[in-house]
C-alpha cells in the first residue's frame, strides 16, 4: 500500500511559483466530481483571493497535458483548471463540509509540513557543506604554503653553496 502521503505528494505540481494541486485532483482526493469542487468554489470566490487560487493560462495547461501524454476524448474538462496553493486547500475545508473533506485536508497540510521541513534540512546540509569547503579551501592556501616553503627548501639544496670564510 502506498502511503497516502506519497499520493498527495505526487499531486503537487510547481506553478507560477507557488507549489498547487489542481481541481481535478483534488475532487479526485475529496471524492467528489471535479465540476462540484468548482461549483463551490464559484459560490464562495470571495474566499479565494489569487494568491490562494488560480485559473491556469492556455499555455500552462497545455503545457500539463503534454507533460500526461494525450488524453481521451471527453475525458477530461475543456476549460482550464484551478490551481490551489496551501492556502486555498485549507479555505477549501470550509467550502466542501464533509468527513472525507476535513481529513483529506488534515492529510495534505501535513504533506506540505513534511516537504518544508524537507527543503529546510536540505538547506541546513546545504550550508554546512558550503562550510566545509571554506575551510577546505582555506586549508589548501596553508598547505600550499607549507608546499612552497618545502620546495624552496629542496631547491637551495640542489644550489651550490658558497663558502664562507674569514
Amino acid at each position: 500500500m502506498i502511503p497516502v502521503e506519497t499520493v498527495v505528494t505526487e499531486k503537487i505540481h510547481h506553478i507560477r511559483g507557488h507549489k498547487v494541486i489542481l481541481d481535478r485532483d483534488l475532487a479526485e482526493l475529496y471524492e467528489v466530481e471535479t465540476g462540484q469542487l468548482k461549483r463551490a468554489v464559484r459560490r464562495n470566490i470571495e474566499r479565494f483571493p489569487a494568491d490562494f487560487m488560480f485559473v491556469l493560462s492556455k499555455e500552462e495547461n497545455d503545457s500539463l497535458r503534454s507533460q500526461f501524454g494525450t488524453f481521451k476524448r471527453g475525458q477530461h474538462s475543456k476549460y482550464p483548471p484551478m490551481a490551489f496553493t496551501e492556502q486555498g486547500i485549507a479555505m477549501l475545508s470550509s467550502v466542501l463540509n464533509s468527513q472525507r473533506a476535513i481529513q483529506v485536508n488534515i492529510t495534505i497540510m501535513r504533506t506540505f509540513v513534511q516537504m518544508r521541513e524537507l527543503l529546510t534540512t536540505n538547506k541546513k546540509f546545504a550550508r554546512k557543506l558550503n562550510d566545509i569547503e571554506k575551510r577546505l579551501a582555506e586549508h589548501d592556501e596553508s598547505f600550499q604554503i607549507v608546499f612552497d616553503a618545502i620546495k624552496r627548501l629542496l631547491t637551495d639544496d640542489e644550489k651550490p653553496k658558497r663558502k664562507i670564510s674569514f
